[in-house]
């Protein structure tokens, strides 16, 4: 009587194990084809913009013309939709000149009101926005995003944002190099048609952002002739995408490949297949050693919550330690770097803890908050305050 029940539930569980094992094994070998891999990686079909027009910034709570909806050419030919997004004291200021324009995209940036605030302004700053994957510069908590990045100078902080190629409307296919060009050809644009200085511009990236926003630091500043922002805030960054799939979860629940990192070698030989390696924790450090050879000033800013469910808060650390290592003329272990943090990090209670490594060239915040998830986090008064510590460094007068 017993077997006659335990069989057909042994039976039916043994099919959904092997069902549910054809499915991974189906989903690994999927995951060794670059298309598919890009998808899973940058989530770039998933627009989240809930069937509004990214061409009408007021319906997602924009005053009139506060937002000026362009786009901008990258390095190889393609086309890439853009946000100008005005500080609100500012947008006070002029309001009946920017309601009086006609809204929606333009094709010329040059004659609105809105972008002659900006070029036009000695004492105007820019905080350039690389955003997280999925969705477009309108999705999710990007909007308050802004306003926070705006908050702590509300008459002088303009904010530009970009979709990414394949990302909204911007056309073509994302990879590394490709986002890295994208990235590199809008913050050209800042500086030469824009005119604002280095000196004036904030390099901020969320998530996948902030590898796309380290490359672009680095790439300025290993040029012959250096490029140093004001600084960089980084909230939510990864050390590299193989150690990211050791424990990424969709959603935080669904894990893609965290089963096989239980099999070092299974794990690495999968890991020979990551097309795009975004390696956040290398390229800190040559960013950070090209600065201090060459005495160039440079302000980093990590942030992270010990709630984010999409990337631990764990990679900060690792890219903090890469960071001091490079630091360091003679290099620190992580050990040393654990110990120093228990006699140096500020607690601060609810609010989480900072720890602080300062040269005479430069200087690296590690913020890690208790709460704020993944994206949440972007619009709390953690990043209005370290917008406002790095452009106070460049001109006290801000602060």
């Amino acid at each position: 009587m017993a077997s006659t029940i335990i069989y057909p539930l042994l039976k039916t569980g043994a099919i959904s194990a092997a069902v549910a094992v054809a499915l991974y094994a189906t989903l690994l070998g999927l995951l060794t084809t670059s298309t598919f891999q890009a998808h899973v990686v940058y989530l770039h079909k998933i627009q989240m913009t809930w069937f509004k027009d990214l061409n009408v910034p007021e319906s997602f709570g924009f005053l009139r013309n506060q937002v000026t909806p362009f786009s901008i050419k990258s390095a190889d030919g393609g086309t890439l939709y853009a946000w100008h997004i005005l500080p609100i004291g500012l947008y006070q200021q002029h309001e009946s000149d920017l309601v009086a324009e006609p809204s929606g995209f333009v094709s010329d940036i040059n004659s609105r009101t809105a972008f002659k605030l900006l070029r036009t302004d000695p004492d105007a700053r820019l905080v350039i926005h690389m955003h997280g994957a999925a969705g477009t510069v309108a999705s999710g908590y990007r909007v308050p995003n802004y306003r926070a990045l705006s908050a702590g100078q509300p008459r002088q902080i303009h904010v530009l944002t970009f979709d990414y190629r394949g990302f909204g409307h911007s056309r073509g296919t994302p990879s590394e190099r490709g986002l890295i060009l994208d990235a590199i050809s809008v913050v050209e644009w800042a500086m030469a048609h824009a005119g604002i200085p280095p000196s004036r511009i904030l390099i901020f990236g969320q998530s996948i952002g902030t590898a796309v926003g380290l490359a672009v630091s680095e790439h300025f500043a290993l040029q012959s002739t250096p490029v140093l922002f004001a600084g960089a805030v980084l909230v939510a960054p990864f050390a590299d995408v193989a150690t990211l799939v050791a424990t990424y979860r969709v959603a935080g629940s669904i894990p893609i490949l965290s089963p096989l990192a239980r099999f070092p070698r299974v794990f690495r030989y999968r890991s020979t297949f990551i097309h795009d390696d975004w390696l956040s924790k290398d390229r800190i450090a040559r960013y950070i050693r090209a600065n201090e050879e060459n005495g160039e000033k440079y302000w980093l800013t990590l942030i992270h919550a010990e709630a984010d469910w999409d990337i631990p808060w764990h990679h900060s650390e690792i890219i903090f330690w890469n960071a001091v290592n490079a630091m360091v003329a003679q290099g620190i272990g992580y050990e040393e770097l654990d110990q120093k943090k228990i006699d140096s990090k500020i607690d601060l209670g609810a609010a989480g803890s900072l720890m602080k490594w300062q040269t005479e060239n430069g200087i690296i915040r590690e913020e890690v908050l208790k709460t704020g998830l993944h994206d949440v986090i972007m619009g709390n008064p953690v990043v209005t305050m370290a917008v406002m510590r790095i452009f106070a460094a460049t001109n006290p007068t801000l602060g």
